[in-house]
């Protein structure tokens, strides 16, 4: 009997920026319980070295009766990590409990989650890089001696009570493994990372997914889609159903790549997987700044944007795929920037450092 997941209510926040088609995070209308979600370590395509390892460790603890050893799962946005560990539960027939690290701010937060545990259970907590340091200390014997101090009374007549938990395993998520610190990244026995997919692995999900949703495509269609999709598979599967808009009202129901490469020109999602706002970034450091350096808070001011937001959420693609430069001096387009859009590249490269 596979799992179900609890739940806490409105831990995962969506900033603004998510609304974007094409970002890697959550957005509001996309369903976190779809059937999408493989359910099972063979139904889950990609990332092949960390499912073979994974399977491993499964098995064996398993086979033992014990707990998992904690994991720690880093990448992305939108790469599986959800998705993997509720594949470990289901793969373990143990519960799922997920939260978030923004939604415990107490210690208080963490007991009432460890201590309602049951035995073996999958402890999910996404963005655990934003733990608050107090509470992040709570997890410290938990994780190691399956212990949790709970400070009774208070002044001079509080005293320290050790609850003994169950065995568990807890799985933390994160976009930002640099961001955690040293103590809580050392607890876990287990740290995989996971990178963005190839063309063909995504061509593959995303062909998967239109079997689930009962739609018709063509490997060409499927291939399309993926390479429009910036190897993530939460955009591959966002853009199949938008795709899937278009070819039933106006194409004859099925994905092809005329059909795929139509509906997602008029989704402004070009051949490189960049939208609108990814080319008016661009647009920005080539017209206006002559290719660069152009600082951050420039920049920013010139899109009318928050710096965070194209530092975290913009820029990382842009770098990805070479169409920018970070430099001491500024950002920096380069000549595969101009060419994209259409612009002949300077005679003489940006300044690019001194």
């Amino acid at each position: 009997m596979s799992p179900d997941p609890i739940r806490t209510p409105g831990v995962l926040a969506v900033d603004p920026a998510a609304e974007r088609l094409q970002t890697a995070r959550v957005r509001p209308d996309d369903d976190p319980d779809a059937t999408l979600r493989p359910r099972r370590l063979e139904e889950f395509v990609g990332q092949e070295r960390l499912r073979e390892q994974l399977a491993v460790s499964i098995a064996a603890a398993a086979r033992r009766g014990e707990a998992l050893d904690h994991v720690l799962l880093a990448g992305p946005p939108g790469l599986g990590k959800t998705s993997l560990a509720q594949i470990v539960a289901a793969e373990l027939d143990v519960p799922f409990v997920q939260t978030a690290g923004p939604a415990l701010e107490r210690k208080a937060d963490i007991a009432a989650f460890l201590t309602a545990l049951q035995p073996r259970a999958v402890f999910f907590v996404d963005e655990i890089h934003r733990l608050p340091r107090a509470v992040e200390e709570t997890f410290y014997p938990a994780m190691e001696d399956r212990q949790l101090p709970i400070t009774v009374g208070a002044g001079a007549g509080a005293r320290v009570v050790t609850l003994d938990l169950p065995p568990f395993t807890l799985i933390g998520a994160t976009t930002r493994s640099g961001l955690l610190t040293a103590p809580l990244r050392d607890r876990f026995g287990i740290q995989h990372r996971l990178d963005h997919y190839g063309p063909d692995d995504l061509a593959r999900i995303v062909e998967r997914s239109a079997r689930v949703l009962d739609i018709g495509i063509e490997p060409a269609g499927a291939r399309a889609i993926a390479a429009r999709a910036r190897g993530t598979p939460r955009v591959a599967n966002r853009l199949l159903k938008r795709v899937r808009d278009y070819a039933e009202v106006r194409g004859g129901g099925v994905i092809d790549a005329e059909a795929a490469g139509s509906a997602l020109d008029l989704l402004e999602v070009d051949h490189e997987g960049l939208d609108r706002l990814d080319r008016e970034i661009l647009s920005v450091v080539c017209r206006q700044f002559g290719g660069g350096p152009v600082g951050l808070s420039t920049l920013a001011v010139a899109v009318q944007e928050e710096s965070d937001t194209i530092e975290d959420v913009y820029e990382p693609y842009l770098l990805q795929r070479g169409f920018l430069l970070r430099t001491p001096r500024g950002r920096c387009a380069t000549p595969h920037a101009f060419r994209h859009l259409g612009l002949e590249p300077p005679e003489r490269a940006p300044q690019l450092f001194g």
